[in-house]
């Protein structure tokens, strides 16, 4: 049966769109703001036009990765300003708040179909506004919001011209992309500093470093897709959106968690496995029940809140943001080395009795609750709580979870499960009834992909990507490939992004610059280059040239090889990746830059030697060479005056358009410098 798309029309949810502020303002740029909704429905919406005379005939759509405020764009600034990157580049921007309901409150389409909605009336708008014929229009969105334009380009027909999903998921993504990470931080947790020193430039074979059980881990979790770079960064990039998950999959597979502890074939079950080990169900009472005004000085002041995963972690504060949870201090708390993510209470004793509440936090003898995505009133809740209390500490089903993919093996199509699959292809661990990453998938945006977009497509995915790991994009592709009509190079293409992660900045992951650089030119030049595409026929960048190694994503050396429109740059000190110096020595550095053909040209190149994080940008050293500017050198030498390990860094950005702050391109890379007396 052929799948009906929506078209917009005749939709009577949405039969009566309103306006409630329409107003002219400066800031960040020169845009009629206006701002309002669906009567009927709790979905708002903020439109930005520019100026009649900026104005050249398109709108870009941004679908956030959880349903929230309409108004995100407000509070952007720098590079991550889209109003003012719509504004310079001829387009009036587009948000909502997706609807309004977490999950489409039980309407699965709710999602693409408010914003079809939303595209259809800033159309009408602009029509008037400008007196021109249909806008073209582009959705875009990562993480869940990647899942979401997909939906949107799969299931309508006739709203967007073309869409750019970035840092995208598959079917399978949710949780089992957070288990298998979960998993082997649980393992590798004491061994990372050894593990990120091998990993790092100049480093050795990171297995050799790991026993057997750590090994094995690595190895699962690398099959997995997880990128083994990405370890170096492992004190930021935390448990992800897994903690959140745990009651889904329990709605979904309610026999897991108990099944996991006594089941043969499941790790609970191994007597002197590392899930036995780790496991903490223990009772105990509180002691005292602090508020953090002051009265716990110092432990307080040491919890971070800041939300510093980006797209990673877009779920957090959902609920009870205002409510600042008391700290309970326990009588009795686990020793020798507890293992405590996933933790959970559950009152045994006084006022709440047989509720359960999820740890946010845990020092020492205190811990504080998880406001984030409870929605009980918790402030309430807690006014009962009393010294005496009895409680269980419990991290059961955490644990639990964290193998979970082992026990949901799909179609053979999915290569990253080949690890767990016999020589006949069958499943070597027992089997959930169910598979629950397309539920999930589902249920966050409306549809499963298919591989059917209705129109042109552009994909945008980072290779060190911790919670979408990179071979879903080219599972995505595949499917494209065989369901398009044609030449699927007339409308897709996959640029694959270095030394980029999940989030779509620097300040990501705890602010690690000397690993990562942002997408967000990539990103915004994908738009463009986009909009190129569909209004004027100008055919974008081929396809990023990668090849499959199980779950592993591989890139060529070159520019010229790889494709796609990021530069390529390689780094060497002393005409090596790693050398051996004494405090007191002039150290030279090179770095060899390229840019794909056609894509831009070398415009910025930045270096760091000592890790300050105050990139110094390179004055001298710096020429660029043939191709008008597609290939460049940069020199730099450097005096270390402290004995040590460092890990020098260049960044490099190309750019299409000579000093648009929107559209550099990034990339860098590192080299080790072992400084002794």
């Amino acid at each position: 049966m052929e799948k009906k798309l929506y078209d917009g029309l005749n939709d009577e949810q949405f039969a009566k769109p309103y306006v409630d502020v329409d107003e002219w303002r400066d800031a960040p740029m020169r845009h009629r703001y206006v701002h309002g909704g669906f009567e009927g429905t709790q979905t708002k919406f903020c439109l930005y036009y520019p100026p009649k005379e900026a104005f050249q005939g398109r709108f870009f759509q941004m679908l956030a990765p959880v349903q929230g405020p309409e108004d995100e764009a407000q509070n952007k600034e720098g590079e991550e300003d889209v109003i003012s990157f719509s504004v310079l580049h001829g387009a009036y921007y587009v948000e909502s708040n997706l609807g309004g309901v977490v999950n489409g409150g039980g309407d699965e389409t709710l999602v693409y179909r408010c914003s079809a909605q939303t595209a259809q009336f800033s159309r009408k708008l602009a029509m008037e506004m400008y007196g021109c014929d249909r806008p073209f229009g582009y959705v875009f969105g990562g993480s869940g919001g990647g899942y979401k334009t997909i939906s949107c380009a799969e299931s309508t027909v006739g709203i967007w011209d073309g869409a750019v999903p970035f840092v995208i998921g598959s079917p399978l993504s949710i949780p089992n992309v957070f288990t298998a990470r979960a998993h082997a931080m649980r393992i590798l947790r004491h061994k990372f500093p050894a593990l990120v020193d091998a990993i790092e430039p100049g480093g050795k074979d990171p297995y050799s470093v790991l026993n057997e059980e750590e090994a094995e881990a690595l190895r699962e979790v690398t099959a997995m897709g997880f990128p083994m770079r990405t370890w170096c960064v492992y004190d930021t990039i935390g448990e992800g959106a897994l903690p959140v998950l745990t009651p889904g999959v329990a709605m979904i597979d309610p026999t897991y968690y108990e099944d996991f502890w006594k089941l043969p074939g499941y790790l609970g079950t191994v007597k002197d496995g590392s899930a036995v080990r780790d496991r903490i169900h223990m009772e105990t009472t509180i002691s005292e029940i602090l508020t953090s005004q002051g009265v716990l000085k110092g432990v307080a002041d040491s919890i971070d809140e800041k939300n510093a995963y980006g797209v990673d972690e877009a779920w957090k504060n959902q609920m009870n943001k205002a409510v600042r949870m008391p700290y309970l201090r326990l009588a009795d708390f686990p020793t020798e080395d507890p293992y405590l993510m996933g933790l959970k209470i559950t009152f045994l004793s006084g006022a709440l009795s047989g509720e359960t509440f999820a740890v946010k936090w845990v020092r020492d003898s205190f811990i504080t609750i998880d406001n984030s995505m409870d929605s009980r009133d918790l402030a309430t809740m807690f006014e009962k709580a009393e010294a005496g209390d009895r409680l269980l500490l419990d991290n059961s089903d955490y644990i639990a979870l964290q193998t979970y993919h082992r026990h949901q093996v799909p179609g053979k199509e999915y290569k990253a499960w080949d690890q767990f699959r016999d020589e006949n292809g069958e499943p070597i661990y027992p089997q959930r009834m169910m598979l629950a990453g397309p539920i999930m998938a589902r249920g966050g945006s409306g549809s499963i992909q298919e591989g059917t977009p209705t129109c042109k497509m552009i994909v945008l995915e980072s290779l060190m990507d911790e919670s979408a790991f990179p071979w879903q994009a080219d599972w995505y592709r595949r499917e494209v490939e065989k369901h398009v009509k044609g030449n699927p190079d007339e409308s897709f293409r996959l640029w694959y992004m270095d030394n980029c992660m999940h989030t779509d900045c620097e300040e990501g992951n705890g602010g690690d610059h000397q690993h990562i650089v942002s997408y967000l030119g990539a990103l915004h030049q994908a738009l463009l280059d986009l909009s190129g595409w569909v209004e004027r026929g100008v055919v974008p960048a081929a396809t990023s040239n990668y090849q499959m190694d199980g779950g592993q994503v591989l890139i060529p050396d070159t520019a010229e090889e790889r494709r796609g429109i990021q530069p390529v740059v390689k780094l060497h000190v002393e005409g090596q990746k790693r050398v051996d110096v004494r405090v007191g020595e002039t150290v030279a550095f090179e770095a060899e830059i390229e840019v794909p053909q056609g894509t831009g040209i070398v415009e910025m190149v930045r270096w760091d030697f000592e890790e300050t994080n105050e990139f110094t940008e390179a004055k001298e050293g710096f020429i660029t060479l043939e191709n008008e500017g597609q290939a460049a050198r940069a020199v730099a030498s450097h005096v270390f005056r402290k004995p040590g390990t460092y890990f020098p860094v260049v960044k490099v950005a190309s750019n299409r358009t000579a000093g648009d702050v929107f559209t550099r391109v990034m990339n860098q890379d590192r080299v080790r410098v072992v400084v002794s007396e």
